[in-house]
């Protein structure tokens, strides 16, 4: 052998070295996609699979209509975990994703919330539309409780007299940020969102009034760490979690 040779195999093998060690770092990740109403669920999710496995979690909120936009430019998410069935189902048909991995892992349920308890009254329903300066609700086009919000004003007759008075989130989170600050005196937000610590009132929208809010989880790209994810989100002590959180729990099975 040349000794030209040798320093030029040295140096391959260590950049062989590095890139090993780089894709031993990315195979300890998992990227999530998670609708912005689940974002403080799946932070604990995460945590609790963190310490199980080993494996670092990236969570990115958004609508799920947006996400749903990312992935298809080519985001590098590895699981989506939308706030609907229609766009997991939509990116699956699209070959965005593996159809045969979703499943249902939460229902949301909608309620009207306001910081200021006389305009809310659980047994009341919805407050006379006089009472009232603003109301705040998620983007229809976009976040799927914004669509709920919209079916359950259509279904009460109040869709066309309060146009005047919606405000629009870009997100469910978005809209709970209206309404928590003041800036609309009631919000049609996620039920996950209130807590007990909040001051107010909440009116639970009836399940009949909007289309069932079936939150589905789907694998964008096959890895271990992805596959592990998911059994994570379905295993019992997971469930219990989400369930704490005042998501309705889904008789478990996956997609035909």
């Amino acid at each position: 052998m040349k000794n030209g040779l040798i320093p030029l195999i040295c140096l391959a093998a260590v950049v062989f070295s590095a890139s090993c060690q780089n894709d031993s770092v990315a195979e300890k990740k998992v990227s999530l996609a998670v609708a912005s109403n689940f974002m403080e669920t799946a932070k604990e999710l995460a945590a609790t699979y963190t310490n199980e496995t080993g494996v670092e979690v990236i969570l990115v909120s958004g609508s799920t209509g947006k996400l749903s936009a990312q992935i298809q430019q080519g985001a590098p998410f590895d699981v989506f975990l939308s706030a609907d069935s229609a766009a997991p189902r939509h990116l699956a048909e699209k070959g965005f994703a593996m159809e045969e991995t979703r499943f249902t892992y939460a229902l949301g349920r909608l309620v009207l919330y306001s910081p200021s308890p006389e305009l809310v009254s659980p047994g009341d329903g919805f407050p006379a539309l006089a009472r009232f300066r603003h109301l705040a609700i998620a983007n229809p086009e976009l976040a799927p409780y914004g669509r709920a919000a919209r079916e359950t004003l259509i279904a009460l007759g109040h869709w066309e007299a309060l146009q005047g008075k919606i405000v629009r989130g870009e997100n469910i989170a978005q809209t709970w940020h209206f309404v928590s600050s003041g800036n609309a005196e009631l919000g049609l937000v996620a039920a996950s969102q209130v807590k007990d610590s909040h001051r107010g009132a909440t009116w639970l929208i009836p399940a009949e009034l909007h289309t069932p809010i079936e939150q589905d989880a789907i694998l964008i790209h096959d890895t271990p760490q992805a596959r592990l994810f998911l059994e994570h989100l379905s295993a019992s002590d997971s469930r219990e979690l989400i369930e704490s959180h005042r998501y309705a729990l889904p008789p478990l099975s996956h997609a035909e």
